[in-house]
């Protein structure tokens, strides 16, 4: 096919960028039939129990809030496991990253997929970081008295043993992770569609960090570069 040709571009180069145009567009058709995959998944498991959350009511005031009510009119959500509990001083500066950049894409995406950001953490504490961060397009939910971080893997303490040591994970303690999770609603079942399992699959050498990165805007921009990631990793503040 022909295609662009930059000024003053050598020969190489056309010829290493044509195949690299070539890779890139095998990669596009593989994301959409990984997406298609998604979508055609069978009906997830119901979930055992609705659970019920805090989060920052329509008068500023907290208030409970049940898994199944979070759907509005939409017949999806997401919800992100943010690694900000109660025994963390700083929230994880990777999903903090993570969410400064989702913030902005929620404005729009929850025009179809309400989002929301679960921690442990007590919801004054979740909010006043919200706030800090400007995350105004994130609904921020305290998972504080209820199970579901363990039960839907933000964090490890569902893990088998067998799988804590196969991963190096302590078996003497249990920490959050970064998963996300999509649930379904249809009448009044509600279903879990699908979960971010790559946070726990086997890492390829020099590839940490990549389970979002399907999400994830900060490392998709690092990787057009020359340089690439390197050695970075983002931090709460410059």
């Amino acid at each position: 096919m022909e295609h662009l040709s930059y000024p003053n571009e050598s020969a190489d180069y056309r010829t290493a960028r044509n195949a690299l145009l070539d890779a890139e567009i095998e990669l596009r058709r593989q994301t959409e039939r990984v997406a298609e995959m998604r979508r055609a998944l069978p009906p997830g498991g119901e979930i055992p129990t609705d659970y019920i959350f805090d989060r920052l009511g329509p008068n500023l005031m907290p208030e409970n809030v049940k898994l199944s009510e979070l759907f509005g009119d939409h017949p999806s959500i997401l919800l992100y496991s943010f690694m900000y509990g109660p025994e963390r001083d700083q929230p994880c500066p990777g999903c903090t990253h993570l969410l400064d950049g989702i913030n902005g894409a929620a404005l729009h995406a929850r025009q179809r997929l309400p989002i929301y950001v679960v921690a442990r953490s007590p919801l004054v504490r979740l909010v006043a970081l919200a706030s800090e961060r400007g995350w105004d397009n994130l609904v921020m939910l305290s998972a504080a008295g209820n199970n579901y971080t363990s039960d839907y893997f933000g964090s490890t303490a569902a893990l088998s043993e067998a799988m804590r040591i196969e991963r190096n994970h302590d078996t003497s303690r249990n920490f959050d992770e970064p998963m996300a999770n999509v649930f379904c609603k249809e009448g009044d079942l509600v279903r879990h569609v699908w979960g971010s399992e790559l946070v726990f699959a086997p890492e390829d050498s020099g590839q940490h960090h990549r389970a979002l990165d399907l999400v994830d805007p900060v490392w998709n921009l690092l990787d057009l570069t020359p340089e690439g990631r390197g050695d970075f990793f983002p931090k709460l503040r410059y």
